[in-house]
């Protein structure tokens, strides 16, 4: 069953990487796969946001035009060491009196260089191409400071102040600076927690999406292996089904089995084997029936 503490509390996430290939097109191929993504699960009210972070070059440029800016702010010390550390984090700053002080802030998008403005203007050519939507953020810095070129963030609108459910972007000469090849890359992590979250407000999913239908307890080696059989051959029928793996005692293998919130339950032990039948009980209501392992898919 969806735990929405669990949800909150977790952090899982899902991505993907394009490394070796610094080519405008591949930007728009990777934000295209996490746009199919989110709408594959019914998410329809988010949007899609894109900046450039610009080369080496252009940074460094902005970067001395944002120092001066920021030394005419008053910051308190904690704020001042950031601004030493990345200045562009100051942008990320949610407290309402720091987007204030920003607001007139040099943004980095105006400091781009030819080979970076080009390449950034490829990319929206490309989302244009795809029919994807995006919104330009010139003040989005995400949370990590290796981005280069091309960054992204999917934002949900019915999310309140924690409306990320994922981004990434360019992070070209990460590489090198841990060692390894001089190599481009791109990529992006999905919230996997924050896209459920979303996934339900949106009233595309519900609790009931995350509750198998059997959740089989196999007793012994032999009686595993017909689980999964047993399982495989349900699964392809369009059927959710679990089984308690790691050997546990029938107690334990049960309020596994409560936890997990499936409709139905089954042991599977040495006698079900031999007689081809199973006790499936009804989890809800606590009711048991016999049933032939050959009829469990009608059964359930």
């Amino acid at each position: 069953m969806l735990d929405k503490q669990e949800i909150v509390l977790g952090s899982r996430q899902v991505g993907i990487e394009a490394i070796g290939l610094d080519d405008p097109a591949i930007d728009a191929e990777v934000i295209a796969i996490a746009d199919a993504g989110f709408k594959a699960i019914g998410l329809s009210k988010y949007r899609l946001e894109i900046t450039s972070l610009g080369d080496a070059e252009s940074r460094a440029a902005h970067r001395i035009d944002l120092l001066k800016f920021i030394s005419t702010l008053t910051l308190d010390e904690a704020t001042a060491a950031r601004a030493q550390i990345n200045p562009l984090r100051l942008f990320d700053d949610k407290r309402e009196e720091m987007r204030k002080a920003m607001a007139d802030a040099p943004l980095l998008i105006n400091y781009l260089n030819d080979d970076s403005r080009q390449q950034f203007e490829q990319v929206q050519k490309y989302l244009d191409a795809l029919g994807i939507s995006y919104t330009l953020n010139p003040r989005m810095v995400r949370g990590l400071d290796y981005y280069t070129g091309t960054t992204f963030e999917f934002v949900h609108e019915l999310l309140g102040a924690q409306s990320g459910i994922g981004g990434g972007g360019r992070y070209d000469g990460l590489m090198a600076e841990l060692g390894g090849q001089s190599l481009s890359g791109i990529g992006f992590g999905l919230g996997v927690d924050r896209a459920l979250l979303a996934a339900e407000a949106e009233g595309v999913i519900n609790e009931n999406a995350f509750v198998s239908d059997l959740f089989i307890i196999p007793l012994g080696d032999v009686a595993k292996e017909m689980a999964m059989k047993i399982a495989s051959q349900l699964r392809s029928a369009g059927k959710s089904i679990e089984i308690a793996f790691g050997d546990r005692a029938l107690k334990g293998a049960m309020k596994g089995a409560d936890k997990s919130g499936a409709r139905y339950v089954i042991v599977l032990g040495d006698s079900e084997i031999s007689s081809a039948t199973v006790e499936l009980k009804e989890m809800k209501t606590g009711a048991t029936s016999s049933v032939t392992i050959a009829s469990l898919l009608k059964a359930i």
